[in-house]
């Protein structure tokens, strides 16, 4: 098999970048032209897993890239209906109103593409919120750190004060699954901090 020695990462996600550093993979990133829109009648775990591969192909298509492609996605889900990024103030208050006290999902997929081959992942992660007030929601959003979060926060930043259980890939919740991704890579070929 052909080893490669990085990817190219069809998104601009920061967090998704250093998630690649922290597993040592070398990565580009490229942008990619996919309308992120719901389906009508599409459910949560189709959506996020024809997100992740509509990117990589999308990218693979448009620059026909000599590296695996790895397109992802996350989204946020409580009580069946997907949570974005917030469209503004308004939004991230009734995003994060709704997720207070009670457990959402995180489902974050992934997927690699390469001249043909394609595989696709998703992990499903149970987080639980504690009780907030609406003065500390309305402080949160004052931060800026959930204006361009699906959900409207960030685990890795002060949203993570807000989690009082989790059950599943904390990676995740951040952007990446990164036992799924490693293993995924590896299948492909691609180096990584413990490949030389």
């Amino acid at each position: 098999m052909t080893e490669f020695p990085g990817i190219l990462l069809a998104s601009a996600s920061p967090r998704r970048r250093e998630l690649l550093d922290q597993i040592g993979v070398q990565h580009e990133t490229a942008l990619h032209g996919v309308d992120e829109s719901p389906r009508p009648g599409e459910s949560a775990t189709n959506y996020v897993q024809r997100l992740a591969l509509e990117k990589a192909l999308w990218v693979e298509t448009a620059l026909a890239p000599s590296l695996p492609v790895l397109g992802a996605d996350t989204i946020v889900v409580c009580e069946g209906r997907i949570l974005g990024k917030p469209a503004g103030r308004d939004d991230a208050l009734q995003i994060l109103s709704s997720l207070s006290g009670r457990t959402h999902q995180v489902m974050s997929a992934v997927a690699l593409c390469r001249r043909g081959r394609h595989e696709v992942c998703i992990v499903t992660t149970d987080v639980e919120f504690r009780e907030l007030t609406a003065a500390e929601i309305d402080a949160y959003w004052a931060t800026g750190e959930p204006a361009d979060k699906a959900g409207a926060y960030g685990i890795q930043g002060l949203g993570g004060m807000f989690v009082r259980h989790m059950s599943g890939s904390y990676s995740a919740v951040v952007g990446l699954p990164l036992y799924e991704t490693a293993a995924m890579l590896m299948s492909f070929g691609v180096r990584t901090g413990l490949k030389r």
